[in-house]
């Protein structure tokens, strides 16, 4: 009797927890529902309350001219930008992580800590601190309205190379000391044994960096001047008129649907490694 008042009792509280869950989920998705319905609807449904909550019939139409024509640029020429910055600024915080926590943790040169301290302080240095000597750098390199401009000022991450530092060192020395004796030469271990054991790290970290530069608005918006090189987040934004027009909400929400898209398709692609690599403990 007491087995079964028991597995009653978890089944409420598992009854219980669904219910709540399923409220959360509720709570935070439907907003984005009515983005999704104002997006397939006239400006004149929604200027005339009350709102619709059924899809309506302009969906191909307002979808088709935010994603050909958009305001100041065509939303996919947008979409492009997001996502070369976005995979360019991922990318290259974490090569760039993996090899500086790799040369701090299996090289013994002078100052080795120092190194490291040195990087882990520019965590108070954000680009928004440092935007005006950024600024100067990348103009007189050339780099305005261009790809590069974009990522590289943004690829540099503290964060990921003490991450990168900590896992690492966690791998015991026996390995190193192995790969050196069957004559293995820093980089034949580092590709060959650190590498591949680092994936689940490395799946959580770029899908994370991934959503940080998918959604920068500061720095695009200072070094870009030509409306074909605006991003995603930018191009959200310079839809909003800045006289007393009325907003053409359709087209403004058919746009951010799309701007969520690449997101959403990353965390689910990546879900599995993304998880593992947070939450497993063997590490």
């Amino acid at each position: 009797m007491a087995a079964s008042g028991m597995v009653i009792k978890r089944g409420k509280s598992s009854w219980l927890s669904h219910i709540g869950m399923i409220i959360g989920v509720i709570i935070v998705c439907f907003p984005i529902y009515l983005a999704f319905i104002t997006s397939t609807i006239t400006p004149e449904q929604v200027a005339h309350p009350p709102m619709p909550l059924l899809p309506g019939d302009q969906l191909l139409h307002n979808y088709q001219q935010a994603f050909f024509s958009g305001i100041n640029a065509p939303v996919w020429k947008m979409l492009v930008n997001s996502l070369v910055m976005a995979m360019g600024i991922a990318v290259g915080k974490i090569m760039i992580s993996l090899l500086s926590a790799f040369a701090i943790v299996y090289f013994r040169f002078p100052l080795r800590k120092t190194f490291f301290w040195l990087i882990f302080l520019t965590l108070m240095l954000p680009v928004e601190v440092r935007i005006v000597p950024t600024y100067e750098v990348i103009a007189n390199f050339g780099m305005l309205n261009s790809y590069s401009g974009l990522i590289l000022p943004l690829v540099a991450s503290a964060t990921a190379t003490f991450l990168f530092r900590q896992f690492f060192m966690t791998i015991p020395n026996e390995l190193a000391e192995a790969a050196r004796v069957d004559g293995a030469s820093p980089m034949r271990f580092f590709w060959d044994i650190l590498l591949p054991m680092s994936r689940t790290n490395i799946a959580a970290l770029f899908v994370i960096l991934f959503i940080y530069g998918w959604n920068q608005y500061l720095w695009p918006l200072l070094i870009t001047t030509k409306p074909e090189m605006n991003t995603i987040v930018m191009g959200i934004k310079q839809m909003f008129p800045v006289g007393g027009e009325v907003p053409d909400w359709p087209l403004i929400m058919a746009t951010s649907i799309l701007a969520m898209l690449p997101p959403i398709l990353v965390v689910v692609c990546m879900q599995k490694l993304f998880i593992k690599g947070l939450v497993d403990s063997e590490k």
